[in-house]
């Protein structure tokens, strides 16, 4: 009986989902108690640094690598030429994970061999713990494989558990030194220790999971598909490092980073949600006899992602300019301002013309769509720190240019593959919530409606 309610409670798109959301929890908690610890701006901005430096250099190929993966496990050419394998475990998953080794041990190798070249503000030398943010990049990347082979193998319940426990752990090791009156690489070792028990996770899974057996034909047509995904992933997914290359560049100031990169931040129950929905409905798009039942629950699922996520930015666009002086400090609270413009985003996040278009495998269409956002999105931000909008309009710069590429997503499915926008998008609920949160958006940034 405990085990259908839990299947009923968390699927596997809620449990996705909630795994997300934990995710940013735990850094956010942790950003929170820094700014009320005995660390100075200066230090924060060393550890946003750290984490900043880490997703930069690892992010696009480790979400290439997964969101490739998810329409090809037991759809792919290289295992159906044989039929049935024999067994339960998936030689797919675990050739996915010889690939995120791969792609670590070339970053960890290149990054070793340049580490003097490296630089910050325009300071040679001045990246944090240079050597542990390349331990923490090789060790790190290949353990974001283990709430995709829970999901892929239909145990949601499971995403949630090894969240709580792992989050909760990453928590404790990377607070306790703080609190302790330590210093920030202390933390740092803490990050590096769940780590490693991530690690011995993934180790059980793989071998419980998957069978081991190096394909190098599938990982060609793995990264065939994967390829224009690692692209996309670098070029459009890069909006907020690309955001802070400009600033560093720009204004050469490590403090203002650290505010600037409080301030970056989406809506988490935003962000995680409809990332947790998008990259769970990749395999049921990855078959044609699938597709308009795939379109319905998609069109479905996004439409009460509206009801919770439309409402929730709107309270917290209200409060934003009250929650951060009292969330983290009071020298914090112009970082509110940032934070308004990311907030917008909901409007384009909660689209997902990509999700059906990397479903039908077609991935180099979202590539397309990402080279425009790059040679928009850097022109458009300089402009308008030269125009005097600051900061402010880098973050401004990255919402335009990421619903002019939705736009783009949505007119390809409409011309070329005749699937229109209302078979997966409720249209008019979408429309009204739009409109209406931009109307809070301009009431709020003019300072008619203003709780301080």
């Amino acid at each position: 009986m405990t085990r259908l309610r839990r299947i009923k409670l968390i699927d596997n798109i809620s449990g996705l989902q909630l795994f997300h959301l934990m995710r940013f929890t735990t850094f956010l908690i942790t950003s929170i108690v820094f700014t009320k610890s005995h660390l100075s701006r200066a230090e924060i901005g060393t550890w946003e640094m750290f984490l900043f430096i880490a997703g930069l250099l690892s992010f696009f190929w480790v979400t290439g690598i997964i969101q490739s993966l998810l329409p090809l496990y037991h759809r792919n050419r290289t295992y159906r030429k044989f039929g049935d394998n024999g067994t339960e475990k998936s030689p797919e998953v675990f050739n996915a994970f010889l690939l995120l080794c791969f792609f670590s041990l070339l970053f960890f190798i290149t990054g070793h061999s340049i580490k003097n070249n490296f630089s910050v503000f325009n300071i040679s030398g001045n990246v944090p713990y240079l050597n542990l943010l390349l331990l923490y990049l090789l060790l790190s990347s290949p353990v974001c494989l283990i709430e995709y082979i829970y999901l892929l193998n239909n145990r949601s319940y499971r995403i949630f558990q090894y969240g709580v426990y792992t989050f909760t752990l990453q928590l404790i090791l990377v607070i306790a030194p703080i609190l302790s009156g330590k210093d920030i690489i202390w933390s740092i070792y803490g990050l590096l220790g769940v780590t490693a028990v991530r690690w011995v996770w993934l180790l059980i899974l793989l071998r419980r999971y998957t069978e081991m057996k190096i394909s190098y034909e599938f990982m060609k047509e793995h990264l065939y598909m994967g390829t224009p995904l690692i692209l996309t992933s670098l070029i459009s997914g890069s909006a907020q490092y690309i955001d802070g290359v400009i600033i560093s560049s720009v204004y050469r100031d490590p403090a203002l980073f650290a505010w600037f990169r409080y301030g970056a931040k989406e809506f988490p129950l935003v962000l995680m949600l409809a990332n947790g929905l998008s990259n769970a409905m990749l395999p049921e798009f990855s078959t044609r006899t699938r597709m308009r039942e795939a379109l319905a629950k998609i069109r479905v699922k996004s439409k009460k992602l509206m009801h919770i996520c439309f409402p929730a930015t709107m309270i917290i666009m209200l409060f934003a300019r009250w929650i951060f002086p009292r969330m983290f400090t009071p020298e914090f609270q112009k970082s509110a301002d940032i934070f308004l413009i990311y907030t917008l985003l909901v409007i384009p996040r909660l689209l997902f013309p990509q999700t059906v278009i990397v479903g039908r495998k077609k991935t180099h269409i979202t590539l397309i769509a990402a080279v425009g956002e790059l040679l928009f999105n850097i022109p458009l931000s300089l402009l308008m720190i030269k125009w005097g909008y600051g900061l402010v309009g880098v973050a401004l710069a990255t919402f335009i240019v990421f619903t002019i590429s939705k736009i783009y997503l949505a007119g390809y499915l409409w011309v070329k593959m005749k699937i229109k926008p209302a078979e997966y998008i409720p249209v008019k609920l979408f429309v009204a919530y739009s409109v209406l949160l931009t109307l809070i958006f301009v009431l709020i940034d003019h300072r008619i409606i203003d709780i301080h």
